[in-house]
């Protein structure tokens, strides 16, 4: 009896989870037709059939095809699968691979013909409904109504036609944060930051959009592409549509935006939601320009120095802990600011974290130095930790063991009910469930095989003297970040050995307590790194094969090891 996988979807065009239930009723229906053993359900929910990469329903189907835990595919239809049809093709190929077989309640078994039939068929229904859709949203905005989304300062306005059809697309100004909107124009025209606007409103207990604090990209937005509070011609009475385009990228599955040429753009006049006049909206502008001549300046000063100073332009990150730094109280990113100091952004950008201490990025980075060196792999924490990784190892190789062991038990048993089925073929016996049987058999050897074949080996040993050969090379590290050309390759050897820095804020003012995660896995794979050292490259001990006896996964299996510096 094969057993069946049976699949369900349901997209953002049919919100109703009962679609779900309702597909998987149906193809157990049929399943028990057909004598097939239902082996799981796999479902997407409010999720478009317009790409499988970002679907995991369907990603967990393919893997457990892979493993041989079904031999059929059940669903309701070919689009409930994929209607994409370079997925649709993959897909197949993929479980025609592991010998399942797709079959659906509206085409029967697919094959080739359906792949390539149905999969165009699919895809010139999205780009159909594509092109319908956007030619009834721009038949909506050529009448001044809305396409879609409503902005800050503006509200639906929900009415009915003779029919008791709802009227789709009005809106009208909200008094009060019109007013908003106006006092944001003011200050900007006035020299003052979208930062500082942002900071202003949150600290008055002023709601951004949809409720959300104000942070400064809310204000400044993109000029090009007509987002942020400043530059939505709507303030002005002018409803600008298909400014933008969205595609969605084959590698990830994402909608990414495409800046439309102007021609393309839909402009109608909407004056009865003008809530900025030309004067303020014309002042704004011109301190936009403003700005953006002293950043083309800026901006043009950098690319020269780095013209004429190409090495200095090549290291990268911009300082040692760039993008590894976090703060102790909100948890979010710490990033530099003016006079290379480290600082919490949620609090720099709108106030919503009140960790407002910062720290000098040359001492945090000379204690994180520190914490490395006398710190992570002091005796005392060295002794602890490699105690914990011999537990873990002996832990890992006792599992590995019990799994090979029960595996080579089922590929016993596996191997002599071959040999009967042969025995029986061979005394003239032949039938065809026996063939069948036969066949689920050797695909069971096969994946034994596999399982054995694929176990690692034993977990390494460790040098007894490890925390001394860290120490060494933690210091030759830093001493190498004091040589220009080895400053790169020495950063992103410590950058590995640290998982997080957390900037905890003191009592004092001005004091800051660090806390420093290393992985001791990537650690101890460190310490155990083999390589060719560079002719004269002698500050990097990144050759000297030490400390770990063969190679390990980083990290896998470990706690991080933290320190309070």
């Amino acid at each position: 009896m094969p057993g069946a996988a049976l699949y369900a979807r349901y997209s953002s065009d049919n919100q109703r989870e009962a679609s779900i239930e309702d597909q998987l009723r149906l193809c157990r229906e049929h399943a028990a037709r057909e004598g097939w053993q239902v082996a799981g359900t796999y479902q997407d929910a409010a999720i478009s059939g317009a790409s499988t990469i970002l679907r995991p329903g369907i990603q967990k189907l393919v893997r457990d095809a892979q493993c041989g835990q079904f031999q059929v595919v059940l669903a309701e239809a070919l689009d409930r699968i994929s209607r994409d049809q370079a997925d649709v093709a993959t897909l197949f190929k993929h479980l025609k691979f592991a010998g399942v077989t797709i079959v659906t309640l509206a085409e029967g078994e697919i094959t080739e013909l359906h792949v390539g039939l149905k999969g165009t068929m699919n895809a010139l229904f999205l780009k159909d409904l594509a092109m319908k859709t956007h030619r009834g949203l721009r038949g909506r905005v050529e009448k001044g109504k809305s396409g879609g989304g409503l902005c800050y300062g503006y509200r639906a306005i929900h009415k009915h036609d003779a029919n008791g059809e709802l009227i789709r697309g009005d809106r009208e100004i909200v008094p009060e944060e019109a007013e908003i909107v106006r006092r944001v124009f003011r200050k900007f025209a006035a020299g003052m930051s979208p930062r500082g606007i942002a900071r202003e409103l949150n600290e008055q207990g002023i709601a951004g959009p949809d409720g959300n604090l104000w942070n400064d990209t809310t204000i400044r937005g993109h000029a090009k592409r007509g987002t942020g509070l400043i530059n939505n011609e709507l303030y002005i009475g002018r409803l600008v549509w298909n400014r933008q385009r969205y595609v969605k990228d084959p590698a990830t599955g994402k909608r990414v935006s495409r800046l439309n040429p102007p021609e393309k753009w839909i402009v109608t006049e909407v004056p009865a939601l003008r809530v900025v006049d030309d004067a303020l909206w014309q002042a704004v502008k011109a301190k936009q320009n403003e700005i953006a001549e002293k950043h083309a300046k800026v901006i043009a000063a950098v690319r020269e120095h780095h013209r004429r100073n190409p090495l200095g332009s090549m290291q990268r990150p911009k300082s040692l802990l760039s993008g590894l730094v976090h703060c102790g109280v909100c948890g979010g990113p710490c990033s530099l600011r003016g006079q290379a100091r480290f600082a919490c952004s949620a609090h720099i950008t709108n106030r919503s974290c009140g960790n407002g201490h910062t720290i000098a990025r040359q001492a945090l980075e000379e204690r994180v130095l520190t914490g490395l060196r006398d710190r992570i792999m002091a005796p005392d924490a060295a002794e602890a930790a490699l105690r914990a990784y011999a537990e873990e190892t002996n832990q890992l190789n006792r599992e590995r063991r019990a799994r090979l062991e029960r595996a080579r038990a089922e590929l016993a048993k596996v191997d002599r009910a071959i040999k009967e089925i042969l025995d029986i073929i061979e005394g003239g016996g032949y039938t065809r469930l026996l063939m069948d049987r036969l066949r689920d058999l050797e695909v069971k050897q096969d994946a034994l095989r596999d399982e054995m074949a694929g176990a690692s080996n034993p977990l390494p040993e460790i040098h007894p003297n490890v925390g001394q050969i860290y120490r060494r090379k933690v210091e030759r590290l830093a001493a190498a970040l004091q040589h220009p050309e080895d400053q790169l390759e020495a950063a992103e050897a410590i950058r590995a050995l640290i998982e997080r820095v957390t900037l905890i804020p003191g009592a004092k003012r001005g004091e800051m307590e660090i806390t420093l995660h290393g992985e001791l896995g990537a650690i101890l794979a460190w310490l155990g790194a083999e390589g060719v050292e560079k002719p004269g490259n002698k500050n990097i001990p990144r050759t000297k094969r030490s400390g770990v006896s063969g190679s390990m996964v980083a990290g896998a299996g470990f706690q991080p090891v933290t320190f309070r510096l």
